[in-house]
């Protein structure tokens, strides 16, 4: 079985055991492709270049200062911090950007965001030749700017891990896309919990704006995984060993399903 994992940042700690989890895994003989955030750090950085952050449906607006930040915070800082972690426990690991084998492709979403791009093309092969060889692939979400970008523009682009992970999982033919979050799943109006959605349900959870900020581009990522994945999970990565739970179907948290839940 192969699994895409999306780390959110804000769930990485001294007393974090998801680095020990996915080693676990890899040990175990399971596939696995880590995908991670980063914005916390990203927004210290920035705040310490004296720039200011802001976020719209969930998603930084990157100017070309922020673009510059978050490409060392990802690509660097984060990203080596994972992979030799990983290392230490013993994992076979590589780490990689969407811009490495041009592995994303984005164009940038709208004016108002900036450089944030939307993904536009996944090439899967450098993934499936790390997985071949018996690696796990690091990624962080950097994406390579189109080829038809508009003359001038920078050639990367900030992308939200969460559609990398989705878009991954889809190309990959992945069995499952597990979000680690720093919440403890897809609440409803009164803020419970739910524990099953449909994939229709989701859309209407954004539409109606119950579901809003972060947790957007998490449920469209989701959304786009279900095209080839039989299940998605948002689950409270904060929890002690919450990935290995999630695989012992322990880890609660909210699963969407392709379809209707119904009958």
């Amino acid at each position: 079985m192969l699994i895409v994992v999306k780390i959110g940042g804000s769930t990485l700690g001294s007393h974090d055991t998801t680095i020990a989890d996915i080693v676990s895994l890899q040990k175990g003989g399971q596939s696995v492709v880590v995908v991670h955030g980063g914005g916390k750090l990203i927004t210290e950085w920035i705040d310490k270049h004296g720039l200011s952050s802001r976020f719209i449906r969930g998603e930084r607006v990157t100017d070309a200062a922020t673009l510059a930040v978050v490409t060392a915070v990802l690509a660097g800082l984060v990203n080596k911090e994972i992979v030799a972690a990983i290392s230490c426990l013993g994992g076979q690991r590589v780490g990689i950007n969407d811009v490495d084998g041009a592995l994303i492709q984005a164009k940038m979403k709208d004016r108002e965001t900036g450089y944030t791009g939307v993904v536009v093309k996944v090439n899967p092969a450098p993934l499936e030749a790390l997985l071949a060889a018996g690696f796990m692939p690091v990624v962080a979400p950097l994406s390579l700017h189109s080829c038809e970008r508009p003359e001038g523009e920078p050639q990367i682009i900030n992308v939200n891990g969460d559609p990398v992970a989705g878009d991954i999982a889809a190309a990959l033919g992945a069995e499952k896309l597990i979000f680690l979050t720093d919440v403890a799943g897809v609440c409803d109006e009164s803020g419970q919990v739910i524990s099953r959605l449909s994939a229709g349900d989701a859309r209407a959870l954004v539409a109606s704006g119950v579901a809003s900020g972060g947790m957007i581009p998490k449920i469209n990522a989701c959304l786009r995984a279900l095209n080839s994945a039989s299940i998605a999970r948002i689950i409270d990565g904060r929890q002690p060993h919450a990935l290995i739970k999630e695989l012992e179907g322990q880890a609660g948290g909210t699963t969407l399903y392709r379809g209707s839940l119904k009958g």
